[in-house]
């Protein structure tokens, strides 16, 4: 990665770490809203893998690649903060199924089919899928569900710093027991989506292959499941 003279070699050093930023990218992005672009959050980790090449010192005792990771993904959380991805009707949209979720598993006592759902919010089928296809990066819980100001941040919402407050109570043993309880409740295929994505970290691709659905129906499914989640949760969130 260096020159003879000592100097970072830019170019071999792009050339290698670039695939760190693109998988970084594809990370993150399975966890961010469908109006996110691959593109844009490409970009912004090169901006910051540059920075690292930059600022890296060999004496602070710290691999390359560890020193570059949080770079990377500092440049892509600006890039988030730079603008609000999630539209105030998807926010409302998403708000208006968890609701529906919430009121029809307290009236039949299990959890509702999807036909149930479309019917309690008034659309068609084909409308509430699409409205779950188009919730992709839904997240069980967000800190904007702490606060009551109109202004929040979205990175707030997708990509909390979990180290501050009130994040940090989240991790109260008694909601880890009451979250545990919801999940046993859901639907069985939703049930093992959620362990094959957030246990095993499989992507949806390989949830698909598993399930022996469209890639896109193993999202409409998540956003479903985070929903359920989010409406028996909701004196928690």
């Amino acid at each position: 990665m260096y020159k003879p003279s000592g100097i970072v070699d830019t170019n071999a050093a792009i050339e290698k770490f670039s695939p760190l930023v693109k998988r970084m990218a594809h990370h993150m992005l399975a966890k961010l809203p469908a109006s996110v672009q691959i593109d844009d959050m490409i970009q912004a980790g090169l901006i910051g893998l540059m920075d690292a090449l930059n600022r890296y010192e060999e004496s602070q005792g710290t691999q390359f690649e560890t020193y570059a990771s949080q770079r990377i993904r500092g440049a892509m959380l600006d890039e988030l903060r730079a603008g609000d991805w999630l539209p105030r009707g998807l926010r409302r949209s998403l708000r208006e199924i968890e609701s529906a979720a919430a009121k029809l598993e307290q009236r039949l006592g299990r959890p509702p089919s999807e036909r149930e759902m479309a019917k309690e919010m008034d659309v068609s089928l084909t409308q509430y899928q699409q409205q779950l296809q188009e919730a992709r990066g839904y997240q069980l819980f967000h800190l904007e569900d702490f606060s009551s100001g109109e202004h929040d941040e979205f990175l707030d919402r997708n990509c909390p710093d979990e180290s501050r407050e009130p994040f940090g109570s989240l991790q109260d043993e008694r909601f880890r027991a009451a979250l545990i309880d919801a999940i046993e409740l859901l639907p069985g295929r939703e049930k093992l989506l959620m362990g094959l994505y957030y246990e095993q970290e499989l992507n949806f691709r390989e949830i698909a292959a598993i399930l022996e659905v469209s890639e896109s129906r193993v999202c409409q499914l998540h956003s479903q499941a985070v929903a359920r989640l989010r409406g028996k949760l909701k004196d928690w969130i």
